[in-house]
């Protein structure tokens, strides 16, 4: 098969590449369309890799083609996304229902080969089948959504309150939607681009900050009536609103980080004090699974795409290329903010 191969950093090549083989249990998916992680870019431009070669990627959607011996859920030609984790299944924390902690994990790609080709091959309780009604396109979504929703559950989230969402990407995007779905007094999302935030008013915040102005901290906190926000959603895994968070949470409140962070974090002693005097609680959110595995996220990502109360929308996309043209995609990525959402990788 063709496949955008990682051979050394920045050393990416549309290239032959052997096809994977369908194993007992496993099915093979065609695939029509995968997106580019944040994670990937570092693998990429930054000697992130495991090893070399592989196929990088793990958001992603297609077609079944091949069914290996004792599948019985799936049926060639059914439209498939794949959870990309590859846990163990038998250690203390998979038995307990939090696969994402197993630490004998494999993942695809990036431990094990991935969608950034023509065909991928995953266990069938991997493959999650969706409706008809949803694109390819938003198929490849399914991951980034389930993230989000999983940092929802990790906050132990309830509605009828004011909820913050720090970052305006692809994962705070959805965030905001699932608050919104499960019942959300009111969404705020909080950027720097008025681009990234007119969106958010598009998919359903009920308000937005730019925190670029001067006095957004001021607005921020008048939204909620002087409250602040019993719900703040980390997404951008940025220092700034990895601050931020610990400023515009209210008494009592839940706070939780989904963004990776890159750089050191360092708190003055006043800042980080804002947890002891508000008494709020503090929690990480790492990929997106839960038992019976792979877990709700997934099945509650299928349902509301298909009932359109998760919304995707086209300027989620910030670009689409070509498979073969993927070097030229991680390209943009040397540029410092030149990407502003999603870029998809479509097979022809």
């Amino acid at each position: 098969m063709k496949a955008a191969v990682l051979y050394g950093n920045d050393d990416l090549r549309y290239d032959d590449f052997k096809t994977p083989e369908v194993k007992p249990g496993y099915v093979k998916v065609k695939v029509k369309a995968t997106g580019i992680c944040g994670s990937d870019v570092p693998r990429v431009l930054a000697n992130g890799a495991h090893f070399y070669p592989v196929v990088l990627g793990h958001e992603f959607a297609g077609e079944v083609v091949e069914i290996g011996e004792g599948v019985k859920t799936l049926q060639i030609g059914d439209r498939v996304s794949g959870a990309p984790l590859l846990p163990c299944h038998t250690c203390e924390d998979c038995m307990s229902g939090n696969h994402a902690l197993c630490k004998n994990y494999s993942f695809i790609g990036s431990r094990a080969q991935g969608s950034f080709a023509e065909y991928v091959v995953l266990p069938k309780v991997n493959a999650i089948k969706f409706d008809s009604s949803i694109s390819y396109e938003q198929g490849a979504m399914f991951e980034p959504s389930t993230v989000a929703v999983h940092g929802l559950f990790c906050n132990d989230f309830k509605g009828g309150e004011y909820v913050a969402v720090l970052g305006g990407g692809t994962i705070g995007l959805f965030t905001m939607q699932w608050a919104k779905i499960f019942g959300a007094k009111k969404t705020v999302v909080f950027d720097i681009s008025d681009e990234r935030l007119a969106l958010a008013k598009k998919l359903g915040a009920d308000e937005v900050v730019n925190t670029l102005d001067p006095k957004f901290m001021l607005k921020a906190k008048e939204l909620t009536n002087g409250k602040g926000y019993k719900y703040v959603f980390e997404t951008a895994g940025v220092t700034d609103t990895m601050k931020m968070a610990f400023e515009l949470a209210g008494n009592k409140a839940n706070v939780c980080f989904i963004g990776t962070p890159t750089k050191d974090l360092i708190f003055t002693p006043k800042l980080f004090e804002n947890m002891n005097r508000k008494e709020f609680k503090l929690t990480g959110s790492w990929m997106s699974y839960s038992a019976p595995y792979p877990g709700k996220e997934w099945e509650l990502t299928a349902h509301y795409f298909a009932t359109g109360q998760l919304k995707f929308d086209e300027g989620l996309v910030f670009k689409r290329f070509a498979m073969k043209d993927a070097a030229e995609a991680f390209d943009l990525y040397k540029t410092p903010g030149a990407v502003k959402g999603k870029i998809l990788l479509i097979n022809e």
